[in-house]
């Protein structure tokens, strides 16, 4: 199954909607698809969220949390700056293959209201920006579009620090669910978001999200 459909304006209640039948969407560009190719073959996409009722954390978020406590981690209505397009020209250069061209490749031109409320997480050590996340707002769930960091401090584990404050974030704020993107049913680049406790996917056959077998490192 593949649909695509262009969306601009939507509720947080049809966010929420969107997201538990497994769509995504890129800017005002709306899409839901089973199937993927990858690695010269095809693949099931599996979307993924956290229930934050069942989250906690790893011993190694723990340590990338220690790791990163002398950074500055501040939310803020979602926009893209000169800064921030200067950290995407540094990211992008860690793919070699299907490499973006512009932050707005994920965003709107108004990316803090259309085609929803949206948020961005950013991490600075003083007043050097490290990274940025961005988020949408639904009615009872957030859900993360796109995260970029600099690749010279890739040893700090940014992209996983800023899922961990994105989900801070959202259970102070009383949400129920973070939604991560999507895997796939074989490994693949994006098996790092299969690290978090509390992890749902969505299965096709029966609509509805079903507890991950979560890969994790021992308490």
């Amino acid at each position: 199954m593949d649909e695509f459909r262009e969306i601009l304006r939507c509720s947080p209640t049809k966010m929420d909607l969107l997201w538990s039948m497994g769509w995504r969407h890129f800017g005002t560009y709306f899409f839901c698809s089973t199937t993927a190719w990858s690695n010269g073959r095809t693949v099931r996409v599996l979307p993924l969220r956290i229930d934050l009722a069942r989250f906690e954390l790893s011993r190694s978020q723990k340590r990338t949390l220690k790791r990163n406590a002398d950074l500055n981690v501040v939310f803020a209505p979602a926009l893209v700056d000169d800064a921030r397009e200067r950290l995407f020209q540094r990211h992008k250069t860690r793919f070699r293959d299907n490499v973006p061209d512009t932050l707005y490749d994920f965003l709107s031109f108004q990316p803090d209201h259309v085609p929803c409320q949206a948020k961005m997480c950013s991490a600075y050590l003083g007043e050097r920006l490290l990274a940025t996340s961005y988020f949408d707002v639904g009615a009872e769930a957030v859900s993360a579009v796109y995260a970029m960091f600099d690749p010279d401090e890739h040893r700090r584990g940014l992209g996983i620090l800023l899922i961990l404050k994105e989900v801070e974030h959202a259970r102070n704020q009383g949400y129920r669910y973070l939604y991560t993107g999507y895997c796939y049913d074989r490994p693949s680049f994006y098996d790092y978001k299969r690290r978090f406790r509390g992890t749902e996917y969505f299965d096709w056959e029966t609509k509805t999200f079903l507890p991950l077998d979560v890969k994790e490192e021992s308490r």
